[in-house]
């Protein structure tokens, strides 16, 4: 980090991954005092602010999203990944939940920054999240000893192609509660303020989701971002049945002052039977090329496309008999794979799931993507954020005006 007098300029590097965009950012670059560093990230973004029009912040949940990246700190694995997301109208950055897309993005950026050495025709990055205490990989294609980039591999919500990296999610079962199923049950009954009932699944598998049927909310299930934004009863009650899941597993202890930008997880989504239906771009999906339809609710809106931690949740509880997505699967498909039509178009999965006593464990769950890096540089920030007693002894903050010296 360099201090210039009336700025600090931090290196960043700008990437997507999958449907997201977000900043990787190196530990060793900020303050090394959570608080300090959180100052200075959100200015970076340019939160809290609706637009981020201060920031690097897209002024959506899938560009404010924040990866802080380092060396290996767990055993078998090439770097440490904690990813954030940052609030657009609060000063918060929430490090409960974790993002595959940006774990596509992170695994590029070590293969690209040297964390790993090149191997072909696949070059497996085993990234430790911390989010989740567990490590995901990333295979990243290798072509003549080069990073292949150009390929014929696309995913819905993301013009054009490029090379597949395949992200897998071995061992995600519990990444929070210490249980695929934290209720025990594939299925429960939350009952709201109101005394409205639903059925909801709750699982945990690289995020905490709550499951819901479309149909127990009046919905058909196909419905997109401006039909759903625009329900403000809709979404009112999916948070209540978000919060009232979320104190069922004790992740949420009290529901006063709850709000998706307070309290990511768990997240919430609702699912039904296949059908045909248009997506954001008016292409059509026909109801023989999906298994379920989903839609997931981030920051208190209708994502764009589908969380992959989410899609990795509910690829596991497809497989498991008397959940809610499992209950709306048709009768004669594979539960080895499945194929998710969101609003951008769809999402294909491989999963296998093993019983463990009462449980489950994942052994596999694995999902196409891609990424790409889009820019390097500095942030700056107003040298406001600290004061000098709050760059005191820190080790990062080693440039002043008129010198040129920084941390490796």
């Amino acid at each position: 980090m360099y201090y210039l007098g009336n700025h600090y300029r931090v290196f960043c590097t700008l990437m997507r991954g999958g449907t997201s965009k977000g900043a990787i950012l190196r530990k060793i670059d900020l303050p090394s005092q959570p608080n300090k560093r959180d100052r200075m990230i959100l200015r970076i973004f340019g939160s809290p602010d609706q637009d981020q029009i201060d920031g690097l912040g897209g002024g959506t949940s899938l560009t404010s999203k924040l990866a802080l990246v380092g060396p290996p700190t767990f055993p078998d694995s090439d770097i440490t990944y904690t990813f954030g997301q940052v609030s657009l109208d609060k000063e918060v950055i929430d490090y409960e939940p974790t993002c595959g897309n940006m774990a596509t993005a992170v695994g590029l950026y070590a293969v690209e920054e040297g964390y790993i050495e090149l191997t072909e025709p696949i070059t497996r990055v085993r990234i430790f999240n911390t989010n989740i205490q567990k490590v995901i990989i990333a295979e990243i294609p290798v072509f003549n000893g080069q990073v292949q980039y150009e390929g014929d591999f696309s995913i819905d919500g993301v013009p054009g192609s490029s090379a597949r990296i395949m992200l897998n999610f071995p061992h995600s079962e519990g990444a929070l509660t210490g249980k695929l199923l934290p209720t025990g049950h594939p299925e429960d009954l939350i009952k709201l303020n109101d005394g409205r009932t639903f059925h909801v699944s709750i699982i945990d598998a690289a995020n905490v989701v709550v499951f819901v049927d479309a149909r127990e909310l009046g919905l058909l299930g196909n419905e997109l971002k401006e039909d759903i934004d625009s329900a403000t009863e809709i979404l009112e009650t999916l948070e209540q049945i978000r919060v009232k899941a979320g104190r069922r597993i004790g992740i949420i202890q009290n529901e006063n002052g709850i709000s998706p930008s307070t309290h990511a997880l768990p997240k919430i989504a609702f699912v039904s039977p296949p059908k045909s239906y248009r997506t954001m771009s008016n292409q059509t999906i026909d109801q023989s090329d999906i298994d379920i339809l989903a839609r997931y609710i981030s920051m208190g809106s209708l994502h764009k496309a589908f969380a992959v931690s989410g899609a990795v949740a509910l690829a596991a509880s497809a497989k498991i008999e008397g959940t809610i997505p499992n209950q709306v699967l048709p009768a004669n498909i594979s539960q080895d794979r499945l194929r998710i039509g969101h609003p951008s178009g769809q999402l294909y999965l491989e999963s296998e799931l093993e019983m463990t006593g009462s449980d489950y464990q994942v052994i596999r769950c694995a999902i196409g993507r891609t990424a790409r890096r889009l820019m390097d540089g500095y942030a700056y920030i107003p040298a406001s954020v600290l004061t000098e007693s709050d760059i005191h002894n820190e080790n990062t903050i080693i440039s002043k005006k008129g010198t040129n010296s920084v941390t490796g």
